[in-house]
């Protein structure tokens, strides 16, 4: 029988908190020990906006998307792969893990194209050198995985003209996990899940399926939720079984809910 296989969208404080991290890594530890294949996608707005800044480079945003002209892009891409994705890998190894480095430039592993930006009044904006993902390539990613390996990637990506885009994490870990078949993604936030009145405990929503998703989107469901949420439909109409949606400030809810299946979160369905 194959292992299953686990796509974790890591984001939120657990990035910036030392020991939120190291709790993560021990947590990926468990799954791995506990049989799990796990692949690893992560954004890193904080190092971004602090690279940024320490460059001098002003940050706008249109929809929630941030604009990246080349000057930015070039900012970007050192804070992702030469930071964040440099400290992950070196944080997990020290773990007992065995973990790889990629973005999605590695192996032309992750194909994009220039994102076309339609805002709520139809008009288009240009949103620079973000792109969106036009195929992906999964063979890497099945090697590393089948070998015992963590790989861990960074949301940039090369066109086919040979242009480098950023792409939005919550996006990229949706198309990721469809194509490499994952049994399940979990995204990590910063909250215990969807709220309907946030931040009443009793009010999480435990369960949304499509209807609901559309129901609830733009009032429940806004900012930085609607990315996340959209991401996990789209990788469970690309054959995903299963998404959720968990607080990564509270490591432990990842094995407590693959492991020992504890209702926490919000899980879609379609």
């Amino acid at each position: 029988m194959s292992k299953q296989r686990i796509l974790i969208k890591y984001g939120g404080n657990a990035m910036i908190n030392p020991q939120l991290q190291q709790e993560i890594a021990a947590q990926i530890f468990k799954l791995q020990d506990a049989g799990f294949e796990v692949v690893m996608v992560h954004g890193g707005g904080p190092f971004i906006n602090k690279a940024l800044e320490k460059a001098a480079i002003k940050t706008q945003f249109v929809d929630g998307l941030r604009v990246t002209e080349a000057v930015a892009f070039a900012e970007i891409q050192k804070a992702l792969i030469g930071e964040v994705n440099a400290d992950l890998i070196s944080l997990l190894n020290q773990n007992n893990l065995k973990a790889v480095g990629l973005s999605g430039k590695d192996a032309r592993m992750v194909r994009a194209k220039k994102y076309q930006h339609k805002s709520s009044d139809g008009s288009l904006v240009d949103l620079g050198l973000v792109g969106e993902i036009t195929d992906i390539d999964s063979t890497l990613i099945n090697n590393l995985c089948q070998a015992g390996y963590i790989p861990v990637v960074a949301c940039v990506a090369d066109g086919a003209d040979g242009i480098s885009y950023n792409i939005n994490a919550d996006t990229f870990a949706g198309k990721l996990a469809a194509a490499v078949k994952a049994d399940q993604l979990i995204v990590l936030t910063d909250v215990d899940g969807l709220f309907l009145n946030y931040p009443d405990p009793d009010s999480i929503i435990h369960e949304l399926d499509e209807k609901a998703v559309q129901k609830h989107m733009g009032s429940t469901i806004q900012g930085g939720m609607i990315p996340k949420i959209q991401s996990c439909m789209l990788a469970l109409k690309e054959g995903v079984q299963k998404a959720i949606i968990l607080n990564g400030t509270k490591p432990e809810q990842i094995a407590g809910y693959v492991i020992n299946h504890e209702k926490i979160g919000t899980t879609l369905t379609l």
